[in-house]
């Protein structure tokens, strides 16, 4: 089978940085209560003027521009979102003027919540494989702040605004590649929709969540690598979904594993839902920290419920 890539990245953050204490003066917190409870500092939320498509469409610029690719080499383009600002167009067809992808390149939104950036990847590859093309286009983006209810504490906190971008190759090559999917129909997590009257905001029951992403996501792990006959130990680094520190640290002692090789931004950005691993992935690979020819594997669990695994290589060094 042929092997499947990550070739570059790219980002965007939106220009309103908010702290704990910002937070604290809307709601009744703290910036202790918050840190303690989630892991999270700050988080950055769109201004007048950004959304979840302009936020993809930049980091999808970047992305393409890291990759040395022309526009005309880009044969699909999917978005994760699950806050586009527009029913239709999609932001994967706004992407798509933007970058001045050809027209034979279908592009299309899929709504995963956590799990999407997956799901598009998933997605990118299948469509590569049944009409033809080498490069993939894959975003995540998203602009919770729009669906927040700002009053209520439980969740307000959480969510933030960002977009990450990644262009994938179908390589003739064999390369480590393994992706799995899954859901269960379950409203632990909820955004209402347009026949909501007035505001669709998030509500969440946080003790159900936290018992499905632990459960999910060394699952998830596990199911990769038995597919790929690897082992922790062969991984530079595992991607989670950006979502609560004591998600994360639980499964690392769980699993006996190495905590540095599970990066961590939500301190910096909160839960930004599809867009945390891929604005993960982009600054692992800004800061140097991603290497080309590793392994990494990318986790994500949330609203749905959905989960999904994937492990894939780094190969930036054909450009």
């Amino acid at each position: 089978m042929n092997g499947f890539q990550l070739l570059a990245t790219g980002g965007a953050l939106p220009g309103r940085t908010v702290t704990n204490d910002d937070l604290s003066r809307m709601v009744d917190t703290s910036d202790d209560w918050i840190i303690s409870r989630t892991g999270i500092r700050t988080r950055h939320w769109c201004t007048e003027g950004e959304s979840a498509a302009t936020l993809a469409i930049a980091a999808a610029k970047q992305a393409l521009a890291r990759s040395g690719l022309a526009p005309a080499d880009i044969a699909c383009c999917i978005c994760a979102t699950l806050s586009a600002p527009d029913a239709t167009p999609s932001v994967a067809c706004q992407v798509q003027a933007a970058l001045g992808l050809p027209e034979t390149c279908p592009a299309l939104d899929i709504n995963a919540a956590c799990s999407g950036f997956l799901y598009g990847t998933a997605v990118a590859r299948g469509l590569l494989a049944t009409l033809g093309g080498q490069y993939a286009l894959v975003i995540g983006c998203e602009a919770l702040s729009r669906l927040m209810d700002p009053a209520d504490r439980s969740t307000c906190v959480l969510f933030g605004d960002g977009a990450g971008a990644a262009i994938f190759e179908l390589a003739a090559d064999p390369t480590p590649f393994a992706v799995m999917l899954g859901a269960r129909g379950d409203a632990a997590i909820h955004a209402g929709g347009p026949s909501r009257a007035g505001s669709a905001p998030i509500t969440m029951d946080g003790r159900a969540v936290f018992r499905f992403a632990v459960d999910a996501l060394p699952k998830c792990l596990h199911a990769v690598l038995d597919e790929t006959q690897l082992t922790l130990d062969d991984l530079s680094w595992v991607v989670c979904h950006q979502a609560n520190s004591r998600i994360i640290d639980h499964c690392v002692k769980a699993l006996q594993a190495d905590p540095a090789k599970f990066y961590k931004n939500m301190d910096r950005h909160g839960n930004t839902s599809a867009a945390s691993i891929p604005v993960a992935l982009n600054e692992l690979a800004e800061s140097g920290q991603l290497q080309p020819g590793q392994l990494l594997a990318c986790i994500g669990f949330g609203g749905g419920l959905t989960w999904g695994g994937m492990i894939v290589e780094y190969d930036p060094a054909r450009f």
